[in-house]
């Protein structure tokens, strides 16, 4: 199912993907014709399709990969081939492995003669082009035209690394999910790189397929529980796997408190299994009735499967699919906590959280998550858009330099109470922005007399609250 371009050579399109929500997201774009057109050619003929799946897990031997996962076969018929990128550079794993620049002739050479690609022109579409392994994959087709779909909310966040142009200036467009409407992306437009939106329609419409192929008995009978959202930051050296269990624990209680008595709980994948026991735990305390899911099935499916009564999380792209594109009420928690966490400031992370923590109600104010509604796109163009491009030029302030002046607007006129939990003093002060610290004291986190006195101040501070803890 090749098309021939206007030099003769037939051309083929290779699809990257790692979890099954983004390539829902690439069947969805398939089928909205996103790609008809993509290679210049103006006959809207098919091309060549072929789907490389990547198993980035910290131990992908134990950990599904995506096309063996419930669903999956639904999305195969948009491809003509399915390749594994794990098989195709073992023993290597995909996040630690790239080609060193001498070896990329050679690499380009071995895979067009392992995937019988011949002499055809190439197209990528690949996510996260930032860090491998998608990296790796632009850098082994060097002439190849690169399309970037997001399947999550870093897009709306800046490109995290700088980029090298010679892979920036291939860059076409980036496909995103309008998961907030009004919002515009903010990644790759260092490059001018231009923001498609895949159809909501489109999607949901794969996700229904998707929830046909999981079959009702992958997943239990609850009728309109709590879904509960784990995430696994532990994973990610955000939170220890104690505070992560005990975030958990508060999604139980805070459902509970708000009159729920059935709650699921979805791990991720990647998950220990002691969670599901410690909020079985409190959960049989609390007397609610916890159910934990042990297969690997999206989100979304559960969302048409169970019609959830509330869907709680910290800062998951599924809690804005939940609102956005099935009308279900949704609460967050732990956000306050992630925001001081996240480390460094320009952690990829932020703009997520900072999207969450914005949009979404607390869990633990009834008020707000039994009367919340979404925001209406003016709503976030007026109140959003200003926030996320001034956490954004101080995340990569280097990258952005245009949107200082816009970062400069909001923190001398919106900076306030609520507002200072998305920005860092020091940080500013590095950028020399509004809510800095005075020039006159700037010196003090920096002298080292005053840092060691501080060190002795807070090793007092440990020993009291220890006594107290002792004889409390």
């Amino acid at each position: 199912m090749a098309t021939r371009n206007t030099q003769g050579r037939e051309t083929t399109q290779i699809f990257f993907a790692s979890t099954l929500y983004g390539a829902a997201t690439l069947a969805a774009a398939l089928d909205s014709g996103c790609f008809e057109h993509s290679s210049g050619l103006g006959n809207g003929g098919p091309h060549r399709r072929i789907l490389l799946v990547s198993n980035n897990a910290a131990t992908p031997e134990t950990t599904p990969s995506l096309d063996t996962m419930p669903g999956f076969e639904r999305l195969r018929s948009r491809f003509d081939r399915v390749l594994s990128w794990n098989e195709t550079i073992s023993p290597f794993h995909p996040g630690g492995w790239s080609p060193r620049q001498d070896d990329v002739p050679l690499w380009e050479r071995h895979l067009r003669l392992l995937w019988d690609l011949g002499d055809d022109e190439i197209e990528l579409v690949v996510e996260s082009i930032q860090v491998n392994p998608s990296l790796a994959l632009t850098q082994l087709f060097p002439g190849a035209p690169v399309d970037v779909y997001a399947d999550g909310l870093m897009s709306y966040g800046p490109t995290r690394n700088k980029l090298d142009p010679l892979i920036g200036t291939r860059i076409r467009r980036l496909l995103h999910l309008d998961l907030v409407p009004g919002l515009q992306p903010l990644l790759l437009t260092e490059f001018g790189v231009t923001p498609q939106i895949v159809p909501t329609s489109a999607f949901t419409k794969v996700l229904a397929e998707l929830a046909e192929d999981a079959g009702a008995a992958a997943l239990p009978d609850v009728e309109a529980p709590a879904l509960l959202l784990g995430q696994y930051l532990s994973a990610l050296d955000i939170l220890t796997a104690e505070e992560e269990e005990r975030l958990h624990v508060t999604m139980v209680r805070g459902a509970a408190e708000l009159g729920h008595r059935r709650i699921v709980f979805k791990p991720h994948p990647t998950a220990p299994a002691r969670w599901s026991r410690m909020l079985e735990k409190e959960a049989g305390e609390l007397g609610v009735e916890l159910t934990v899911l042990d297969s690997p099935v999206l989100a979304e499916v559960l969302y048409q499967k169970m019609r959830p009564a509330l869907v709680v999380g910290c800062f998951s792209t599924a809690l804005l699919t939940a609102t956005a594109l099935y009308d279900l009420p949704v609460a967050r928690t732990g956000t306050d906590l992630l925001l001081e966490r996240l480390s460094p400031y320009q952690n990829s992370n932020r703009v997520p959280v900072t999207i969450v923590d914005a949009l979404l109600p607390e869990l633990t104010d009834r008020a707000a998550v039994t009367g919340w509604t979404l925001a209406t796109p003016e709503q976030v163009t007026d109140e959003l858009t200003g926030l996320i491009r001034a956490v954004g030029y101080a995340m990569q302030a280097q990258i952005y330099p245009s949107l200082r002046p816009e970062a400069e607007r909001f923190l001398t006129t919106k900076l306030n109470a609520h507002t200072w939990r998305y920005f860092k003093r020091r940080r500013l002060t590095s950028l020399a922005l509004p809510g800095a610290i005075p020039s006159q004291l700037a010196f003090l986190p920096r002298n080292p007399t005053v840092r060691r006195v501080a060190r002795k101040a807070r090793a007092v501070q440990r020993r009291l609250a220890k006594k107290r803890t002792a004889f409390g």
